[in-house]
Parts: C-alpha cells; structure tokens; sequence
C-alpha cells in the first residue's frame, strides 16, 4: 500500500493524482516552471518520473503514495458527516487539509459538530470500512463532562448496555474521574448551582449521539465531549485544535 506509482509516470499525471491539479492545470505549471524533479526545473508535460524521485510542486514536495492518513485534532464547529443537515453551513473537517491538495479525503466515522478530539482523515477505502464496520468492533474512547453527579449505578448501566428506540447499545466502560463538589457554577444565570462530573467512557460502536444519549439515561447531560483514541491509536495532545499530523500505515495496526 506504500507504493503510490508504477516505475515511471508521466509527470503531468503525477502532478494530477497527488498535486490536487487538473492535468490541464499541470501543464499550465510546468510550463511556468513551478515544478522541480529532484532540484531540477521540469517543463516537458510528458517527461517520465518514478516513485522514487523528490517531485516539487510550486515548492511543495509531493508525496508519491498512493494512500495518506492524518491524525486530527478536530476542533469544535466543524461537521465531519458527509452529509450535513439541510441549512447547516458550517465549515467540514476537510477543508482543513486544502493545503494538501489530495483527492478524496473523508474522515473516518463521525464526530458531533462540537465534539472535538481524535479523528482519523484518510483516502484509503478499505480502511475506512475496516475501522467503521460494526462486526470489527473498534473501541473508541471519550472524555466527557457533564452535568449532573455521576454514581458507581452509573458505572453497571453502561455495562449493561441502554434500550434505545432503534437499537440496544453493547456494554460500555465509564470510569469516573471526578464529581464536582468543587466544580459548582451558576448556570443560564438563574442562580442556580449545578454539579459536574468527568469521566472517560469506551464504547465499540458509533451510533448516532450515542455517547450523549447514553449519558442522559443515567441523569446526565453532556456539555463537553473530546475523542481520545481509536483503537491502538491515541491523541498526540501536542496537537492543537484543527492540527494534524501525517501518520504512516504502520502506525494504523488495529
């Protein structure tokens, strides 16, 4: 899966399948001179090159494989559903990696419009359905605050599982971090004191709020929720909001 090329390409095509150009637009930018072959000016839309030159592209250094993953921290205000609701103009998780001019990115699994945390943004398909397919089972692990005092109760309901009117959700883990005594505000300013818990929670499915819903079973609402890992694969909290960082597929063994 490493090797995104034959021996030898075109340079026009290559530019198109890994520059985020037309190859009509290539031709434009060989002719311009923004493209380099291993430091040297390449102009001819139809010199041959191979997965193992440095191919520049207007000073961007292509990489030549066929299947790229990203982690991201997402940020909250960004929808990463491919369909968004009707009306919903907010920005998708994709535009964040315009820069990389790579054709079809999509992230893997949804996150809540202000969910933020842990997402996995790739062009690899088969992948994509590995992790998402119900039947493999993937653990996706959540740090949540909500309102409300989370109890040892709340612990065996989650293991348990919820009855929901479309699906009954598998056995979750909660581990509860803290129940605010300290942590009191006043709410909507009506003057009225509200206790906050934390706690992570580990579930093997992806339903559709599934995590909030949860929660409200047990008496509780979510007010933040931050994806943590998937599987194997854990947050770099060096990451900032609407970070990412290149992973390589070794780093992906789930």
């Amino acid at each position: 899966m490493e090797i995104a090329v034959r021996k030898m390409e075109r340079i026009d095509k290559i530019l198109s399948n890994y520059g985020g150009v037309s190859r009509a637009e290539a031709k434009v930018l060989l002719k311009a001179g923004k493209v380099k072959v291993n430091g040297e000016i390449v102009k001819d839309s139809g010199a041959k090159v191979s997965e193992d030159d440095n191919v520049e592209l207007d000073g961007r250094k292509l990489s030549l494989r066929k299947y790229r993953y990203f982690m991201l921290n997402k940020p909250a205000g960004y929808i990463s559903s491919t369909e968004p609701e009707p009306g919903d103009t907010s920005p998708n998780v994709i535009s964040l990696f315009k820069k990389e001019g790579i054709k079809g990115l999509f992230p893997v699994g949804r996150l809540d419009k202000d969910t933020t945390g842990l997402l996995l943004v790739t062009n690899d398909g088969e992948l994509g359905h590995k992790l998402t397919a119900p039947c493999n089972h993937v653990d996706k692990t959540y740090l949540a605050k909500v309102k409300g005092h989370l109890t040892e109760d709340a612990i065996q309901a989650f293991e348990k599982g919820f009855d929901f009117k479309e699906f009954t959700s598998a056995p979750a883990r909660l581990e509860i971090l803290n129940v605010g005594s300290n942590d009191e505000a006043i709410v909507n300013g009506l003057g009225t004191a509200a206790v906050f818990s934390t706690a992570k929670v580990t579930i093997s499915e992806g339903k559709f709020h599934q995590v909030k819903r949860m929660f409200l079973k047990v008496g509780c609402e979510v007010v933040e929720l931050k994806r943590l890992s998937m599987g194997k694969l854990v947050l770099d909290e060096s990451l900032k909001p609407g970070e990412y960082k290149e992973l390589t597929e070794n780093a992906l063994s789930f």
